[in-house]
């Protein structure tokens, strides 16, 4: 399934992760990621959730989006990593978590506090 995600006018082409398998396979193994698209990951309810770089290839900015729809963590530039790799985990509960091509948060001016939209 696919949506779009809207943030300071920018729209996101997104492939939805909204079930546990879907959301454990991630962005894994992708060579490559569309300029603006990415992966929006859906969550049943709140939490402070981690994300790690195992098996994914593609530097990525992460984005963790509350139930409110407002960006409360991002995580720039997170690198890819095949053995040890350490979890990113945010100081902010959130519902959806956005994941875009490393570089495109600071190139659109995303910041914590935008409000976003997904259609």
């Amino acid at each position: 399934m696919s949506s779009k995600v809207i943030i300071n006018e920018k729209s996101f082409n997104v492939e939805i992760a909204d079930n546990p398998a879907e959301r454990a396979q991630g962005l894994m193994f992708r060579k490559e990621l569309k300029e603006n698209s990415g992966m929006l990951f859906i969550f049943p309810s709140s939490e402070k959730y981690s994300f790690w770089m195992k098996n994914t290839f593609i530097p990525l900015d992460i984005i963790w989006i509350d139930e409110n729809l407002e960006i409360v963590y991002i995580h720039e530039n997170a690198q890819p990593c095949k053995d040890e790799c350490n979890s990113i985990t945010p100081d902010k509960e959130a519902k959806y978590i956005l994941e875009i091509n490393s570089g495109l948060s600071e190139r659109y001016g995303i910041e914590i506090g935008n409000r976003v939209e997904i259609i």
